[in-house]
């Protein structure tokens, strides 16, 4: 790539199949935010009451959920900070050259923020929370997921219908039958 920091990792872009410097120091600087997210997280949730005195488990603790993914989210954090770290965040010199977001990666952050706002303001609620999800995630699969050209279209597309249909069911049974959570 011309005019890019030689020393900067090349790292495969998932979205257009080119090439991006990624900065160590960027992915530090994440690191850090996700780390004290994750902590936040983990720490309210453990001054969430327990209901112990109203004869509850550990498992039926609303701060069960959010305390793990706020786990997960800071262990996760971590690997990406050592991650950094050992390619060179804390070195000396000017920072590698940022890759400037283009109208591409612009237009798939508002396709993500528009299904998510769709699922949770608009379908959560109005349908069955098991149909919800499946149309939720079958979109966002077929969106995300579609080929360039036509040839694999229908695989893609019974795909995403399987994926969907599989995490509608699979939420419905954890969250009911696992949880205890009735779900809209």
């Amino acid at each position: 790539m011309s005019g890019s920091d030689p020393a900067a990792p090349e790292v495969h872009s998932p979205f257009a199949g080119e090439r991006a410097p990624v900065s160590p120091r960027a992915d530090l600087l994440a690191a850090a935010v996700l780390l004290a997210f994750g902590l936040a997280v983990l720490a309210l949730s453990l001054r969430m009451p327990t209901f112990a005195e109203q004869s509850g488990t550990g498992l039926t603790a609303p701060g069960i959920v959010p305390g793990f993914h706020g786990t997960v989210i800071a262990l996760l954090a971590l690997v990406l900070g050592l991650r950094a770290v050992r390619r060179g965040a804390l070195r000396g010199g000017a920072p590698g050259p940022a890759r400037a977001p283009r109208r591409q990666d612009a237009l798939r952050l508002s396709a993500a923020a528009a299904l998510g706002t769709l699922y949770a303001g608009f379908l959560v609620g109005r349908l069955p929370f098991w149909l919800a999800t499946a149309l939720f995630v079958f979109a966002f699969t077929a969106g995300f997921e579609w080929p360039r050209g036509p040839a694999g279209r229908g695989r893609r597309l019974a795909e995403a219908a399987a994926l969907g249909l599989g995490t509608g069911w699979a939420v419905q049974l954890v969250f009911e039958d696992l949880f205890l959570v009735r779900l809209p």
